[in-house]
């Protein structure tokens, strides 16, 4: 059986981060994990470009069911703090809309530095190791096949079950509910809507199409980019709220913000343009023939009155859409629940009845906004928790 000061299951951005941290501070080591190379969502972020942080981090960029319980690790590992980090190892970023920061060198060098960094700083990292079972409670007993590790501290650091293509599971879960912690019922994150059957011909007359939208739900709205695919809708604007919906909840998706429909009709009183003809010149053409139809569609502009103004505005400001599902965790960019973080101490990451027992990372309670702000969480829980390891 080896022995380590540190055992950390699971081999990503989080478990990684926290690792190479803890070994800085002198701590012996060993990270496991069951896949052949370390860091495979990393590796994957961001279309391969990995956006890995944003300018601008807050708490209120996070969903979790205590909103506070984000605030420590964030002021004690920042975004600067990453930054500097890749900085120092040649990673530079480029700049996208809404403050999102992109690696130029690619997800796959910064994969690269993290587990460059945890060989240089003598961490022992176990690859193609299954976890068949997980015992003790300082030290813990780790077993895979005939080998076996302990260590007086065990970190679970293994993600959710979003992206299963590339090894995620939901191992993380099950071993917090063996150890009696309680976990938030977890659900596909970050991941496009699929239509009910009675509204697919839209999607699929659609398919392809992209425009800015404001889309909102159960009181929260996201203004950003709308894609129609075959099933549904994708891009950033329906990625945002699918973390927030639920099923059966309606979703409201204005087409024109920042256009109030009853002023764009009284600036063009003037104007006998039919009115399906008048919305074509601003959205796609066949995007309006699925908003607006019979008379409302034929009317003119100049001739449209209050009622069909409130009507048209309606549809094209309020579509309401109850989507039948999301796509899964196969097309799931994150894991919204987790871990209970009320279990979970907020300075130490370490459970508050199981001494010894940590949890950082996707494993918890814990989602990020779309924009580089769930690596964010990987680092910063990895860099504080490794604090008092």
């Amino acid at each position: 059986m080896t022995s380590s000061d540190i055992l950390i299951l699971g081999a990503g951005a989080s478990g990684l981060y926290c690792a190479m941290h803890a070994a800085r501070r002198g701590r012996t080591v060993t990270v496991l994990d069951h896949g052949k190379k370390p860091a495979r969502k990393v590796r994957v972020a961001g279309g391969g470009k990995a956006n890995f942080t944003n300018l601008s981090v807050e708490p209120e960029n996070f969903l979790c069911r205590n909103p506070h319980f984000v605030k420590s690790a964030l002021a004690r590992h920042t975004n600067w703090d990453v930054i500097a980090f890749f900085a120092e190892h040649g990673i530079s970023y480029e700049e996208r809309d809404h403050g999102r920061l992109f690696s130029r060198e690619g997800a796959g060098r910064m994969a690269g530095i993290l587990a460059d960094q945890c060989h240089r700083l003598g961490v022992e990292l176990v690859s193609e190791r299954p976890i068949d079972s997980v015992e003790g409670t300082g030290p813990f007993r780790v077993r895979s096949g005939d080998e076996a590790w302990k260590a007086d501290k065990l970190v679970l650091a293994l993600g959710g079950p979003s992206w299963p293509q590339v090894g995620a599971t939901d191992l993380g879960f099950r071993l917090a509910k063996q150890f009696g912690l309680p976990v938030v019922r977890p659900r596909p994150g970050l991941v496009p809507l699929v239509f009910p059957r009675s509204r697919r011909a839209m999607c699929e007359d659609l398919a392809g199409n992209a425009l800015p939208v404001t889309i909102s739900c159960d009181g929260h709205a996201f203004s950003d980019a709308l894609l129609f695919t075959h099933k549904g809708v994708s891009g950033p604007a329906v990625l945002q709220i699918s973390s927030h919906w639920r099923e059966g909840k309606a979703v409201l998706v204005d087409f024109l913000p920042g256009d109030p429909m009853e002023e764009l009709v009284e600036a063009n009183r003037g104007a006998n343009t039919r009115f399906r003809t008048f919305l074509g010149r601003m959205l796609p053409k066949r995007l309006v023939a699925h908003l607006v139809s019979g008379e409302l569609a034929e009317t003119p502009v100049s001739q449209l009155s209050k009622a069909q103004i409130e009507a048209a505005a309606n549809r094209v400001h309020r579509f309401r859409i109850v989507p039948a599902s999301t796509e899964g965790y196969a097309k799931a960019e994150v894991t919204v629940g987790g871990v209970d973080t009320d279990a979970i101490s907020s300075k130490t990451f370490e459970a508050v009845d199981v001494p010894g027992l940590h949890v950082i990372g996707e494993t918890l309670d814990v989602t990020g906004h779309l924009g580089g702000y769930n690596l964010q969480w990987a680092f910063s829980s990895g860099a504080a928790c490794a604090e008092t390891l």
